[in-house]
């Protein structure tokens, strides 16, 4: 039987949406600086949907996997041959440019990862990778939200600028340090006039509306000093497809490249759900590791000389089935991967303590065994980049979570 496949509605991660390509949630805070003189950078992309991380990263030399995954199995050479990583792990051919950067020391993967969340239900998945709590429960903040809350004060500061990408805010920034939103809508901005007189009219009637509409403006003249014109941000493709995967990054990117622009960005691709025709080498998840990795070339591009500070995380609510299903797909699964890109990692590694695919190995008789919670990769980014303490990090951004150890060497020197 199938899993039951759920499909998040975007009411439920709305916030506040404004009209236009650019819209504001309120007053930014200040990010300090890294004490070395860096200036750090962060971003996370949520997959949303459950990506099959048997098939983007494959354990080749695992005895069992060929015979688990089937047609979506890669293998180290011939048709279905992937990209080598090292003498057990192959890279899915779609993604040449994650390759080209792991080559170069500027990618890692993790695998088998998972949050703590151990059912299978997209929306709770979701819920708890992005709020970073030890269950279902309350969401009231994302973990990346309460981070910027505990960012220090000081000397060294300067504006903090936390981006979310998309129409409606990610629940992992929702939270009381407020954030910018860009989205890819290709609406005219109104003229000065117009706009001068709206700003008037709501600062004498609705003053926290007057504030997020201010922010807004200012927000889409940075944009507009990077080359996000209105043109530049018509909608190509849809969000998921490839160009618009690449265009979210564009937009992200260019925002953060600039020295008053964002250092923390969060953004979401859907559509990784996929229970039939998934495809090994060709195919449905080769179509959406294609964006995803046209989206990590745009940041590079994008990001100019700020790349050498940037790291990027690509994460998932949870992976797929090790066996696959009688569609040619997966289903709701554990265990699964997680992809780090950027100029500030250190790369070249797949980092997994590998539980094996045999079937006494299997988590429940038939899911990838996660032997690496994925809160230890995200402490471990925000205590090298941010300097952010295990303490804090323990019990404010991620609560109850003491035993979980930041992973450390994540960041390359």
């Amino acid at each position: 039987m199938r899993d039951f496949c759920e499909q998040p509605g975007l009411s439920r991660r709305r916030v506040l949406a404004g009209s236009g390509a650019l819209f504001a949630w309120a007053h930014m805070p200040r990010l300090a600086f890294a004490a070395d003189g860096r200036d750090p950078r962060l971003v996370v992309i949520i997959l949303r949907g459950a990506l099959d991380g048997l098939a983007a990263v494959g354990p080749v030399g695992d005895p069992n996997y060929a015979r688990l995954h089937g047609d979506l199995a890669l293998a180290a050479t011939g048709s279905h041959g992937g990209l080598p990583l090292d003498s057990f792990f192959v890279l899915h051919p779609a993604m040449s440019h994650f390759a080209r950067y792991f080559r170069a020391g500027q990618a890692a993967i993790i695998h088998a990862v998972a949050t703590n969340y151990r059912d299978r239900s997209h929306f709770d998945g979701q819920d708890v990778l992005e709020s970073g709590l030890p269950g279902v429960g309350s969401l009231a903040s994302g973990w990346l939200n309460r981070a910027l809350q505990a960012l220090p004060q000081g000397d060294k500061i300067a504006r903090a600028r936390a981006l979310g990408i998309g129409v409606a805010t990610p629940l992992i920034l929702r939270g009381a340090a407020p954030v910018l939103g860009w989205a890819p809508q290709g609406v005219p901005g109104a003229a000065d006039d117009l706009t001068a007189r709206v700003l008037d009219l709501y600062q004498h009637r609705d003053k926290t509306l007057f504030s997020a509409l201010s922010r807004g403006i200012d927000t889409d003249r940075l944009a507009q000093r990077g080359g996000l014109t209105a043109e530049a941000a018509k909608p190509r493709g849809g969000p998921n497809s490839i160009p618009g995967m690449r265009q979210a990054a564009e937009g992200a990117a260019r925002l953060m490249a600039s020295d008053e622009g964002p250092r923390i960005a969060a953004l979401a691709f859907d559509g990784w759900d996929t229970h039939a025709n998934e495809g090994g080498p060709t195919g449905r998840l080769a179509q959406l590791l294609s964006g995803l990795d046209g989206a990590f070339a745009a940041f590079e591009t994008g990001l100019g000389a700020r790349w050498k500070n940037t790291a990027i995380v690509a994460v998932t609510e949870f992976g797929r089935t090790a066996r696959i299903n009688g569609t040619i797909g997966t289903d709701h699964g554990t265990g699964t991967m997680a992809f780090l890109a950027g100029g500030a990692i250190r790369g070249g590694r797949v980092i997994a303590d590998w539980p094996g695919l045999s079937e006494a190995d299997l988590y429940q008789n038939r899911d990838l065994k996660p032997t690496t919670d994925l809160r230890s990769v995200f402490k471990g980014l925000l205590a090298d980049q941010f300097g952010l303490s295990a303490k804090v990090l323990g019990d404010r951004i991620f609560p109850d979570s003491a035993g979980v150890r930041p992973m450390q060497g994540l960041i390359g020197a």
